[in-house]
């Protein structure tokens, strides 16, 4: 009798999983000539100038008008606005943005829609980085089609705009072929991680819709789908107007799970697969045990090594302008001097990723919105943390603890599994994001592949902040031998490898 063939998404998995073995037969040189531009232009449209707003408060007339304005401006710098700009070899110049993107590639395109404001007419807007301007290319009322689009979700019927983002896939494709699907989504999850934080810090609650018809949200914008996707739908809640103060909403709903499905050349798989994760129609709501959080940490070894990471919170100064400093000067580091962390740095950047509970004094979000963090599971290489023991551990962050799992070094291992890359071998500690994908796709279909790779990201661009604020280097890593991972680090096998994190001191230039 045959066997039953997996799902969709743990084919796609399968098929884009690097291996030492196979690695060169699918590596390919770059084809310069074809590099992705990474920014839209629309060449018909009304300009909204946001640039003024970021002038020096005491410079800005105080109007609430231009205070809603400085708001939404600093809003989409601190999210995905140009940073820095650079010269290269090829003789272009290349645009850092806020959240960080595999390769400078930056797949996501962000769109703002407006039901229609006395300050922003009602229609479909561009954001425009490298000008840092919206562009109005559609004046027509668009809310209604967007609510149905998104299954009437309650968010829509009291906010008044939100943002859309979605992804051109050439962008990422061109250099990263067809495992590009899982950087695209990381690189939207690190872009979901400064719009809720960006948000808080100007008076803003983001909601996560990450359930919604993707065909209506693709022809709302008017997106060539088979080159570009809607990937989220961010309805922005005014924190200053009362009846805005919302409850959180469902953000993930389940898609079909494929197990028919043809043979699918190279090259063809990202775009397969990405029609297959669609929604297509209303699916039942989640069931009430869908909804259950766990009380508990998925892993607990007996004897093993427990170490409390409880942790006071990071200080992001008043009115946390020390976050949006760190958001503008983020930068992935290049390469660690391998000195040692200390436990104590280790412990803050769990903290701040995991504990959001703890921030709420700071005027944070508490309970930021993500699709569901409960298939996440953490594990940490710890190669020199001053004060714990060397070897791979289990965050388990109910308990708030690391638990040891193996007791070895792992820095020569580590700079093998990233595929030679010295960031591994010479980070203090590197973080691995994991999921039993199995077991998610049995609750959310294939459609929670989309889901796992933004939670990673989003939990990874926190990450990032605390430890640039920490003044430490950090450095996201989508490339390494999947399976390999696994077995030299004792990681349950049923557990994929979403995203790597690495930590350490940055190398003095």
């Amino acid at each position: 009798m045959a066997q039953p063939r997996v799902s969709m998404a743990q084919h796609y998995h399968e098929r884009t999983k690097y291996d030492p073995e196979t690695i060169a037969s699918k590596s390919q040189g770059l084809d310069w000539a074809t590099q992705p531009e990474p920014f839209k232009e629309y060449k018909i449209g009304t300009s909204f100038d946001l640039k003024p707003y970021l002038k020096d408060e005491d410079l800005l007339d105080s109007s609430p008008d231009n205070q809603w304005w400085e708001r939404l401006s600093r809003l989409l710098l601190c999210s995905y606005g140009l940073t820095a700009r650079l010269p290269t070899m090829m003789g272009n110049d290349l645009y850092l943005r806020a959240a960080p993107s595999a390769g400078g590639l930056y797949p996501a395109e962000v769109y703002l829609i407006s039901r229609g404001t006395p300050l922003l007419p009602p229609g479909l807007y561009n954001y425009q980085p490298k000008t840092h301007s919206l562009i109005h290319f559609w004046s027509n009322e668009v809310w209604q089609t967007l609510q149905t689009a998104c299954f009437w979700h309650p968010v829509l019927e009291s906010t008044q705009i939100a943002i859309i983002t979605t992804a051109i896939f050439y962008r990422s494709a061109w250099r990263y072929q067809d495992r590009a699907y899982r950087r695209i989504f990381l690189d939207t999850g690190h872009l979901l991680g400064n719009i809720e934080l960006a948000a808080a810090m100007n008076d803003f609650r983001p909601h996560l819709i990450a359930g919604f018809l993707d065909e209506a949200v693709d022809r709302l914008l008017y997106l060539d789908s088979q080159q570009e996707g809607a990937i989220a739908v961010i309805p922005l809640a005014d924190l200053r107007e009362i009846e805005q103060n919302l409850p959180p909403g469902i953000t993930a709903l389940s898609s079909t799970v494929t197990n028919d499905y043809p043979q699918i050349p190279d090259g063809e798989l990202l775009k397969y697969f990405h029609q297959v994760t669609q929604i297509v129609e209303q699916p039942p709501p989640p069931t009430e045990e869908g909804k259950e959080t766990s009380v508990e940490d998925k892993y607990n070894f007996p004897f093993c090594l427990k170490v409390s990471t409880v942790s006071p919170p990071i200080d992001w100064g008043e009115n946390l302008e020390g976050l949006e400093t760190t958001i503008l000067n983020r930068r992935s580091t290049r390469a660690y001097s391998g000195a040692d962390l200390t436990l104590e740095e280790l412990k803050a950047l769990l903290d701040f990723t995991y504990q959001p509970q703890h921030y709420v004094e700071q005027g944070l979000d508490g309970a930021p919105d993500y699709g569901d963090l409960n298939p996440i599971e953490t594990f940490i290489a710890v190669s020199g943390v001053m004060g714990l023991e060397e070897g791979c551990y289990y965050y388990a962050p109910k308990a708030q603890e690391l638990r040891q799992i193996r007791f070895k070094n792992f820095r020569r291992e580590l700079h093998y599994l990233c595929l030679g890359q010295d960031l591994g071998r010479d980070a203090g500690a590197v973080l691995f994001h994991t999921a039993d994908l199995e077991t998610a796709v049995a609750k959310y279909g294939d459609r929670v592949y989309r889901y796992l790779h933004l939670d990673a990201g989003h939990l990874g661009q926190r990450l990032n902040l605390a430890a640039i604020r920490l003044d430490l280097g950090v450095s996201g890593i989508g490339g390494f031998f999947d399976d390999r991972v696994n077995e030299v680090l004792g990681i349950p096998t049923n557990e994929a490898v979403l995203y790597i994190t690495t930590l350490g001191r940055p190398r003095s230039r």
